[in-house]
């Protein structure tokens, strides 16, 4: 039996379109995942790309893939969970319909529960490290911190830099802690942490340095 696949790309920006680097990223993980978990002999049915926000539900491309994903009885393959949205509302929304099923190329043997818990693990994150930056930032106002002047802005933003690092670490021990215990390399940490698109406290992606750093601030 041919087990068929239908992709999904999505950038942001008209830019990352145009230059490819989010694009050939995408591809880079998907063609990792065909060639080394997807059962054999497969089909790539089409591919569908998109350059819209992933807070924007309504996308034209995305909703072709699923409905050929659908029809065909493929499954709708993304190289990242945040690819289809950053929202678990939608994400859950997805995974409610028997009639789909959504595989992830960085996490290939997850299941739709995994999946559901990643996404709301990583709309938290997000969530949580606005709020703890702003009150970090009314905090450093209260005590009068001067945010005008370069020194005092530069002083602002490495506290606010120091605290959003703590709650991050914070955030992901549940994660990191017990992988740590298990034996996981900081690499295979930072790829678990990526592929829930759990961003780091600058926006950017985990490396094991990164990593490391936040076993530091844990055990501290």
């Amino acid at each position: 039996m041919v087990r068929k696949y239908v992709i999904y790309r999505r950038v942001s920006t008209q830019s990352q379109g145009e230059s490819g680097l989010g694009l050939e990223a995408q591809d880079r993980d998907i063609a990792l995942f065909l060639d080394n978990y997807s059962d054999t002999p497969f089909e790539v049915l089409d591919t569908f790309t998109e350059v819209l926000s992933g807070k924007q539900d309504d996308r034209p491309e995305l909703q072709k893939a699923i409905a050929l994903a659908r029809s065909e009885g493929a499954e709708l393959l993304v190289a990242k969970l945040d690819r289809l949205s950053r929202k678990v509302s939608f994400i859950a929304a997805l995974m409610d319909n028997s009639a789909l099923k959504i595989r992830v190329a960085s996490m290939p043997h997850a299941d739709k529960f995994q999946l559901h818990i990643y996404a709301a693990l990583a709309e938290q994150e997000r969530d949580f490290i606005s709020k703890r930056t702003k009150a970090a930032l009314q905090e450093a106002k209260a005590r009068g911190v001067q945010l005008g002047g370069l020194r005092d802005a530069t002083m602002k933003r490495n506290e606010a830099a120091r605290e959003a690092a703590d709650a991050a670490a914070q955030r992901v021990a549940q994660i990191i802690l017990p992988m740590r215990n298990s034996g996981s390399t900081l690499a295979q940490i930072a790829d678990a942490l990526n592929a829930a698109a759990l961003p780091t406290p600058r926006g950017k992606r985990w490396a094991p340095m990164t990593v490391s750093n936040a076993l530091k601030r844990l055990a501290a």
